[in-house]
Parts: structure tokens; C-alpha cells; sequence
């Protein structure tokens, strides 16, 4: 076993973080009309200049902006692609928690053009984050391209634009294509892609939800692996790519559960990434025994520390976790991380920045006694 020094290292996370309270002030503020843009992003910056530094200070060796600029970790890219509008409803869409249901009401997106990749999404977000670090790897996630799909099917795709699907994941994976190029050249080496439905589709509820927008719930997963290898046919020489497969988070709360057998073959036999950041933090994850399809020479980030809740785990139980999952793929194919982000929305999970500290550190600490 020994250490790495390219990504995804043994200490990795997700990528969002706690937003500070002056950054949620600012926020309001600047949507109130009384604090510029220009202001607005002053404040961005200092507050991503200090998660920047709580990362290097816990011994990470990777860096994101915490996503700080961001409403959610999703919609902000998804909304910047040309074809992509708000339309006037909101979804609502039921968590689950320790407290009870949530409901979260975003707003509906649609597909009402042929969707192209205009500005670089992002761009100056990770110019900015990359200026910050210092031996750190910038890390940069965006949303999978499955999530343009996945809510709400083939009902909010204008039909006058795609008659058939194959031509908007088409366009869909050439803009993402475009998206990851030119990321590439600004010197984006680590990117990961989050992907919810790879591990919401795992849940017979969700399947039968597929189901019921007109979907195939028995090959839907099958779709998006070939649609994001598409995306990434041409991604850069020597950046690393991973994908990070949650059920759900938001203010604590999950969305699906299940362990990751029924799409485990595919996933990890047929999706083109480096790496995986895999939720694994109590039952609704089910076990280790999927990874038994992982092929050597790809990556998996356990994600044992959870974020949903701020008691601490115990680190003689990540090793022995670590251990278990070591059954069924090498341990130098292992890495470690919490389980999903911190704040996936700008609402955050139900934790203080310190039990947020305290779980990052105890992510590179219980890696560097497994590793060195």
C-alpha cells in the first residue's frame, strides 16, 4: 500500500463545503438589488480563499471553491447551456431525513433550442479557484450530463427541437465534450462529474418513477454510461476524471436508497472515468460486494465519513470498513472521502463548519495510517 501523488488521492471530498454566513448575507443582499455583482464577487473570493486554506490546513491535497458560487450543485451549470431555459413551475421533489420528509422545489428546467455549449461554464470560477492554491490540485465537479435528463424525461424536451432523444443526447454530449476540452486548456487536470441517477436508479422507487415519465427503467442507466463515454471520448491528456454517485442531498436529507448492484456491471465495466466516489456511509448504500466488478487500474473513493450528521466516526471503524471493502477490490484501488458534500445546496447540511473540519481531518488522518 502506499501513497499517490495524482488525483484522486487516499484523502479526497466530494467537493461543496459549508457556506459562511457572510456569504449567505451577501447573497441575499446582491438578489435584494442592494449589493452590485462586482461586491458579490469580492465577497466569493475571500470566502473561497478561506475554504481553500481550511483544506490545506486539514492536510488535503486537493482544493475545490466549495462550490460557493453556486445556488446548487447542479442547476447553476445546467441553466448555463444554450437550450436550456427555467420554465414557470417548480418540481417538488421529496427528501428523506432523520427528522422526516422534506420537500425540496426547485425550478423546472426545459429544452426549448438545440442544446450548444456557448461560454465555457465555470471558466472563470476555476481560473480563480487555480490562482488560490498553492501545491494543491484545483479540483473543479460539474454536473453529469444525465442530470439534464433525468427529472423529468423526455416531457420537458421540446419535440419540435429533438423529435427523437437520440438527437438531443447527441448535442447534449457534444456540449459536454466541448465543456471538458476547453476546461482542459485552461489546466484543469481534476474534474469529477456528478452523477445522482447512476445510484438513484439502484431503488425500485425510482425505476418505477422512470417508469411513469415514459422511460426505460430497466436500460435508462445503460443510456447515460454511453452518453457520458461520449462526452468524454476526447477529454485531455493527463486529466484525471471521476464521477461522484450519491442518493440524494439536501439539507441532510437522501433521496433513494439501495445498495449499487443493479447498475454495478455497467458502471464500473463500461463507464470511462479514472475514478469513483461512491457513498457509503450506513445501509441505504447496501455493501461492498459491487465493487467486485471494478477492473483493475480504476479508483474507488470510499465515502465512509457521512455529512448528513455531525457526530464523528470512529476511526478504527473506517479501517475495518476499508478492510471489508478490500474483500472484493485491492486496497491500493482505494481511496477515502466523506460521503457526499457538505452543501450541495446553498442550504448545507445539518452540521457546523467545525464538525466539518473535523470530518476532513479525520478523512487524511485514518488515510494516512491505512496508506502512509
Amino acid at each position: 500500500m502506499s501513497p499517490r501523488d495524482t488525483p484522486p488521492f487516499r484523502a479526497d471530498h466530494v467537493g461543496s463545503l459549508l457556506r459562511p454566513p457572510e456569504l449567505l448575507h451577501a447573497r441575499e443582499k446582491h438578489a435584494a438589488g442592494r449589493l452590485s455583482a462586482a461586491d458579490l464577487r469580492a465577497t466569493e473570493d475571500a470566502a473561497i480563499r478561506d475554504a481553500v486554506a481550511l483544506q490545506r490546513d486539514v492536510g488535503l491535497r486537493c482544493a475545490t471553491d466549495g462550490e460557493f458560487r453556486r445556488a446548487s450543485w447542479h442547476m447553476d451549470f445546467i441553466y448555463r447551456l444554450d437550450g436550456v431555459s427555467r420554465a414557470d413551475e417548480q418540481l417538488t421533489v421529496r427528501f428523506e431525513s432523520d427528522e422526516g420528509e422534506i420537500d425540496f422545489h426547485p425550478t423546472a428546467p426545459q429544452v426549448t433550442a438545440p442544446i450548444r455549449l456557448g461560454e465555457t461554464i465555470f471558466a472563470d470560477d476555476f481560473r480563480a479557484l487555480a490562482s488560490m492554491v498553492d501545491e494543491a490540485t484545483p479540483k473543479l465537479t460539474i454536473p453529469s450530463p444525465s442530470m439534464v435528463h433525468y427529472g423529468a424525461g423526455r416531457a420537458r424536451i421540446d419535440r419540435g427541437v429533438y423529435p427523437e432523444l437520440e438527437g438531443f443526447y447527441a448535442d447534449l454530449s457534444a456540449a459536454y465534450a466541448q465543456e471538458i476540452a476547453r476546461l482542459g486548456e485552461l489546466g484543469c487536470t481534476y474534474l469529477q462529474l456528478d452523477d445522482t441517477s447512476l445510484a438513484y436508479l439502484n431503488d425500485p422507487r425510482q425505476r418505477a418513477f422512470i417508469a411513469g415519465l415514459g422511460g426505460d427503467p430497466e436500460r435508462q442507466h445503460e443510456t447515460y454510461i454511453a452518453n457520458l463515454n461520449a462526452a468524454l471520448a476526447g477529454r485531455p491528456e493527463g486529466m484525471t476524471v471521476s464521477t461522484h454517485l450519491c442518493r440524494g442531498n439536501f439539507r441532510s436529507a437522501w433521496r433513494a436508497e439501495g445498495g449499487y448492484d443493479f447498475v454495478a456491471e455497467a458502471l464500473f465495466g463500461e463507464l470511462d472515468v479514472d475514478a469513483y466516489f461512491l457513498e457509503f456511509d450506513d445501509e441505504r448504500s447496501g455493501g461492498f460486494e459491487p465493487l467486485r466488478f471494478v477492473p483493475k487500474g480504476k479508483l474507488v473513493v470510499l465515502g465512509l465519513v457521512t455529512t448528513k450528521r455531525p457526530a464523528l466516526e470512529a476511526k478504527d471503524e473506517l479501517k475495518r470498513r476499508i478492510e471489508e471493502a478490500s474483500r472484493y477490490i485491492d486496497v491500493d484501488q482505494l481511496c477515502l472521502s466523506p460521503q457526499c458534500g457538505f452543501s450541495s445546496t446553498v442550504e448545507g447540511n445539518a452540521l457546523t463548519v467545525d464538525d466539518e473540519i473535523a470530518k476532513l481531518a479525520l478523512v487524511v488522518q485514518t488515510a494516512q495510517e491505512v496508506w502512509g
